[in-house]
């Protein structure tokens, strides 16, 4: 049985609530315990760092995807069982999006939004149906459940979009979710 990808977005900081690390940390170890492999942004910086050396601590694969213009800018993390250099920011998304099985979102900054509005817009546009998990860790993304809830509301979106997002509150959440879709592949 092929191994399955988990594609996660988050900073390329720790922010400032010692929860994200903690977080991030935990969905790292339990994502290597489940058998997923990790695609993220190859950062040794910030969330993305936490969870990769989480991952590979609890033996675990990893797959970074960074452009070559931010490798030393996010400190590219160069002991990873695979990593793909880039030429874009455009080619890096794609890479990601083609060896994912599901995508999650960690708390992050406007890179971590603009790589999960674009994988949520393709979901609107029916061109993946892939699940995406909103790890909403400390309340961090309730603004942004209220902004999409603002959208449907207004009749700027269907809501059938928020069908397309799972809301996980703690990582317990995230992991049982995981859990129960890696059965439906066995």
């Amino acid at each position: 049985m092929k191994t399955k990808s988990i594609c996660v977005y988050c900073g390329a900081r720790t922010g400032n609530n010692p929860d994200y690390e903690k977080a991030a940390r935990e969905f790292g170890n339990e994502i290597a315990l489940l058998g997923w492999r990790l695609v993220y942004g190859a950062g040794n910086i910030g969330l993305m760092g936490e969870i990769a050396s989480a991952v590979q601590c609890a033996g675990g694969e990893t797959l970074g995807v960074i452009p070559r213009y931010l490798a030393d800018r996010e400190v590219m993390k160069t002991d990873l069982k695979q990593l793909i250099l880039t030429e874009t920011m455009h080619e890096r998304k794609k890479v990601m999006f083609m060896n994912a099985d599901i995508f999650a979102l960690l708390p992050g900054g406007v890179g971590s939004l603009d790589e999960f509005f674009e994988v949520l817009t393709w979901t609107q546009l029916g061109l993946h149906d892939k699940p995406i998990l909103l790890l909403n860790i400390a309340n961090y993304w309730n603004p942004l459940l209220d902004l999409i809830q603002q959208l449907i509301s207004k009749s700027f979106t269907e809501h059938s979009l928020m069908d397309s997002i799972i809301n996980c509150s703690n990582i317990s959440d995230a992991v049982h979710f995981l859990s129960n879709y890696q059965k439906s592949f066995s």
